[in-house]
């Protein structure tokens, strides 16, 4: 477990140096930890050093780690160390027939790709009397394996997206292709960054429109240089 600990610890560094080329606050960036392969004692000890925001792909994943998570809180519920609680993000696409068991346990959806999610996820909100956060999936990368929306297609479906009255659009997700290509992946972050700075500016979308979800362990350091808000982070954690 030390070396989860020492990994943590570059990966922070390694965040803020990004940051200070950029000329950011690294207090502007967020670390959710992505727990899909990762071990529960290897997830205790991420909260034990102090992460309390966390990423599934799939659902049921989701509430069986979360489930195991907060048994683990109240176990050791008076410690010093314990959180009042962990943050869940659900990462990975989304099914419509699974938003009500979403709902109710995350803080926010990266991946809300179709007008018809979006409606599914406003119809249960109105059920359970709540306003999920989410942000809208671009597909920058342009691949035709990859959910998500085309650049072009996003400013008419976020202003649909905001006529929901029980679902608050906070801002953009995307994913870079899997290469070694610097230039590629930054293309891709440079054109979430400018899309998300078009419909500020345009005002296409509301003042909570504040995230942008970009970057993972083999490419963190170009999305903040390029203005990631969030960072989805599991293997530079977990194996190094």
């Amino acid at each position: 477990m030390v070396k989860i600990a020492e990994r943590i610890k570059r990966l922070k560094e390694s965040i803020s140096s990004a940051c200070a080329k950029a000329g950011r606050d690294p207090a502007e960036v967020k670390l959710v930890v992505v727990t899909k392969a990762a071990s529960q004692e290897a997830i205790e000890e991420v909260i034990r050093l102090g992460l309390v925001e966390f990423g599934e792909n799939r659902v049921q994943q989701l509430k069986k780690v979360a489930g195991q998570v907060d048994e683990f809180l109240q176990r050791n519920a008076g410690e010093s160390w314990v959180p009042r609680g962990v943050s869940w993000h659900m990462i990975g696409h989304l099914q419509r027939n699974k938003v009500r068991q979403v709902l109710p346990m995350v803080t926010l959806v990266h991946s809300v790709d179709t007008l018809r999610l979006a409606e599914e996820i406003n119809t249960a909100a109105v059920k359970m009397n709540i306003m999920p956060r989410v942000l809208l999936q671009v597909n920058t990368s342009e691949e035709s394996q990859k959910y998500g929306v085309s650049v072009g297609a996003v400013p008419h479906l976020a202003e649909q997206m905001d006529t929901l009255p029980n679902l608050k659009l906070v801002g953009l997700m995307t994913m870079a292709p899997l290469t070694h290509n610097k230039d590629v992946i930054r293309k891709c972050f440079t054109r979430a960054r400018e899309l998300f700075v078009e419909m500020r500016g345009e005002r296409v979308v509301g003042q909570h429109f504040t995230e942008l979800s970009m970057g993972m362990s083999s490419d963190y350091e170009i999305a903040v240089e390029q203005g990631a808000t969030i960072l989805r982070i599991g293997s530079a954690i977990f194996s190094g």
